[in-house]
């Protein structure tokens, strides 16, 4: 096993992770009140749980977290705030679209590690493949999830009728 590249891709996913918290969470915040809110909430807490998972694994294989590449994770979820939107003073559609793609994009990543550990535990005594294998079905729930979610919010920022009825809540 390549020890130093798997540990600049793990911490790489760590900083992803870390990324990919802050945004989730940011979203179930701000859709708290709508009918989205479970999911958004339960994709937002699973996200964060699958970040321990990884944390548990890098300490498992004796790799460790790297902290700058924690802090980047931390500073681009927030950069990522400022992005213009469309609306002046407040969110529009397309802020909630945009961030569940991002997302989305996150939990495609997420899934492609788990992947990528499985072909690793072949080699790897101490990687506990079925879990790997659970934490794989749970980000292929959370994409189905989220996709849902972005047809939904596609549809009320792009579809005309929708538009009409309700402009600030995609």
């Amino acid at each position: 096993m390549h020890r130093d590249k798997l540990g600049i891709y793990l911490n790489d996913h760590l900083a992803g992770a870390t990324f990919g918290i802050g945004l989730a969470k940011r979203i179930a915040h701000q859709h708290r009140h709508s009918a989205r809110s479970t999911d958004l909430q339960r994709i937002a807490d699973e996200i964060a749980q699958d970040r321990q998972s990884l944390l548990e694994v890098m300490d498992t294989l004796g790799v460790p977290a790297r902290h700058y590449k924690i802090y980047g994770g931390w500073t681009a979820e927030r950069l990522g705030r400022l992005k213009p939107n469309g609306a002046l003073y407040r969110r529009s559609g397309l802020s909630t679209l945009i961030e569940l793609e991002a997302l989305r994009l996150g939990v495609e990543g997420k899934s492609l590690i788990w992947r990528t550990l499985l072909v690793v535990a072949a080699e790897e005594p101490r990687l506990d493949e079925s879990q790997l294998h659970n934490l794989l079905d749970r980000a292929r729930g959370q994409i189905e999830t989220l996709e849902a979610l972005r047809l939904t919010a596609t549809a009320a920022v792009f579809s005309p009728a929708a538009r009409s009825t309700t402009p600030d809540n995609a």
